[in-house]
């Protein structure tokens, strides 16, 4: 299993340090993939462009959105051809990780029906890979050999797995326990088989992290002011994050046990020793 770290790029006060120092330290030591998390209403800073810096620093590591929210990109040519910048000048490192988002107010900022989200995601799947075939003349052309930057379809929903069964390369759970993702990787599996595709879907899960000083406080803030939208369960989300290195370990080993491909560690903090950190306990 592959273990990737996120950057803090969602974490209330991030800096250059949090992008460019922290890409530069996870690729040195050894970590799979960068990931990032998507929200429009919040201080945090916009994932593509994050890891166009990121890609700019890096040479080896994998670029993940975990996910990007693809229906507030409302422009899908622009859209096509942002992604294919970031994958072609990171030499096609860049997956994107897509979802449909469940937060009204990035949509009424970005002028996207809440409503229709799910109806564009779908519409947007199928334009992306026309344009990214060369349809329409919208460039760069993506690095991959495949014609396309990697691409999972993020979420739980029954046609979640549809979708990525037909337009993509596997499936993302995003936040969760190894039990769900387990069951969620059975049905991305059936998904996979109907549609004909051989092999297996390639399947990715998160989870939170923080090994600093007062990782508990830290969590707390963190997750606490991301995810106010969730009232109650915020403080669940903080209470779950892992905060040691035994925790981090036994996480780690449950999604290996659950048959996940990667594992993406997001942090709580923006100190860039979280990366040698995370590095010591996971590697």
């Amino acid at each position: 299993m592959n273990v990737g770290i996120g950057l803090p790029n969602a974490v209330r006060g991030v800096d250059r340090k949090g992008i460019v120092d922290w890409a530069r330290r996870a690729e040195g030591a050894g970590v799979a993939t960068l990931g990032t998390i998507d929200r429009i209403v919040y201080p945090n800073y916009e994932s593509l462009i994050a890891l166009a810096a990121a890609a700019a620093v890096t040479e080896r590591i994998e670029l993940v959105t975990d996910i990007l929210i693809s229906p507030l990109r409302s422009n899908t040519a622009l859209f096509a051809k942002q992604a294919a910048t970031v994958d072609s000048l990171s030499g096609g490192r860049l997956t994107l990780g897509l979802g449909v988002g469940g937060r009204a107010d990035d949509f009424e900022a970005s002028g996207v029906d809440f409503a229709r989200r799910g109806r564009i995601a779908e519409q947007q799947l199928g334009e992306l890979t026309a344009l990214w075939r060369g349809e329409g003349g919208v460039g760069p052309s993506p690095a991959r050999a495949g014609g396309r930057p990697g691409l999972l379809i993020g979420g739980g929903a029954d046609v979640v797995y549809e979708r990525a069964a037909r337009y993509g390369d596997g499936w993302t759970m995003g936040g969760g326990t190894p039990d769900s993702f387990r069951e969620g990787r059975q049905k991305a599996q059936a998904a996979w088989t109907a549609a004909g595709r051989e092999g297996s879907p390639r399947t990715m899960a998160l989870f939170y992290f923080g090994l600093g000083d007062d990782a508990e406080r830290v969590a707390a803030d963190a997750l606490g002011d991301y995810c106010a939208f969730l009232g109650d369960y915020a403080q669940q989300v903080a209470a779950g994050a892992a905060k040691d290195a035994a925790t981090v370990k036994q996480y780690l080993a449950a999604f290996a046990d659950a048959g996940a491909d990667d594992v993406i560690c997001f942090p709580t903090s923006t100190d860039p020793d979280e990366v040698e950190r995370l590095a010591a306990v996971a590697l």
